[in-house]
């Protein structure tokens, strides 16, 4: 049976969130509750004592199948904050190692007690696997899978704009890059689309900007001063190195000279336009460091606001039974 004939599984038969493993699928009201959330959260990084007890005595694995120090560090800031007790676990080395499957790797943490699984996985789909075979009181959030989902950083994303430009309706969103193997670019578009926003653009080289996008609502733009022109948000997206065929890449310097974010582009873009970049950023690559640093970047508010909307999704989550 697909995942597309059955319910939605990160749903309960309530419509209350129980596992994160996409931004596709979730309800309006589910992403804002998320958003609204975040925001008594982010509260909490002002004090002097950053802790609140909402999840003491819950215990959340970190299941890191990639390597991702970011991403890992602040979901375990989060938990921490929600006093969790959190364990960190390099599986990448351990189990793959042995040659263990990922069920019995699952299945064994279990039999510990887990109440909370975060997954980076290579391959698509692994955190949906996971949720489907896990014991039913355990959570799953996805925190990246291969190509397909990273739905926590497409709901920070979304916190960034609502915290800069309050109303989604109006707004044009420009994506920009690598969108073809960048899984934080498919988040943002459903994100987008199911806030609303007016238009949504992904920009780049044909090789790096699928042209199925335009069945998702998406005006896709290979010219990048047509695709920022009069944009109210640009997302420059990192160049994937790492899950690309070196035949679909531009070299760095032709890269930055067609679709490199400069202070020349940006001023196409609206003079409040805000730049995002989901980090780490390839400076000279995808942005200049004058834009990067500059007044319009909220590269480093997108940081801390990520704290709090992982701390919003994983007391959601807790808070509800499957």
């Amino acid at each position: 049976m697909s995942m597309s004939m059955k319910k939605n599984p990160q749903l309960n038969s309530h419509g209350e969130l129980i596992h994160l493993l996409s931004i596709e699928g979730l309800p309006r009201a589910v992403i804002h509750q998320i958003l609204d959330t975040a925001g008594t959260f982010l509260s909490v990084n002002d004090r002097e004592v950053k802790k609140v007890p909402l999840l003491r005595g819950k215990s959340i694995f970190n299941l890191f199948f990639e390597n991702s120090t970011r991403t890992r560090t602040t979901f375990e800031i989060a938990a921490k904050r929600l006093s969790a007790d959190v364990i960190n676990l390099d599986i990448a080395r351990s189990s793959a190692a042995k040659g263990e499957s990922l069920l019995d790797t699952i299945a064994n943490l279990s039999a510990m007690h887990a109440d909370m699984f975060v997954v980076r996985h290579s391959e698509s789909g692994a955190p949906y696997l996971i949720a489907q075979h896990c014991a039913p009181h355990v959570h799953v959030i996805n925190a990246g899978d291969g190509r397909h989902a990273h739905p926590t950083q497409g709901l920070l994303d979304m916190y960034t704009i609502r915290h800069f430009k309050k109303d989604f309706s109006k707004l044009t969103v420009a994506i920009v890059g690598d969108v073809v193997h960048s899984r934080v670019a498919r988040s943002d578009i459903h994100a987008l689309t199911t806030l609303g926003v007016a238009e949504v653009r992904a920009v780049g080289p044909k090789t790096l900007v699928p042209g199925d996008l335009k069945e998702m609502g998406v005006r896709v733009c290979h010219d990048m001063k047509e695709g920022i022109k009069g944009a109210d948000v640009i997302i420059m997206l990192r160049l994937q190195n790492e899950r690309m065929s070196g035949a679909m890449l531009p070299s760095a310097g032709e890269f930055f000279k067609n679709y490199g974010l400069t202070p020349d582009k940006l001023a196409l873009a609206q003079p409040d336009c805000i730049v995002m970049h989901p980090g780490p950023i390839n400076r000279g690559v995808e942005i200049d460091s004058t834009v990067a640093d500059g007044t319009q970047s909220v590269i480093l508010p997108q940081v801390t606001f990520g704290i709090a909307v992982r701390m919003a999704v994983m007391s959601t989550i807790a808070g509800n039974s499957a």
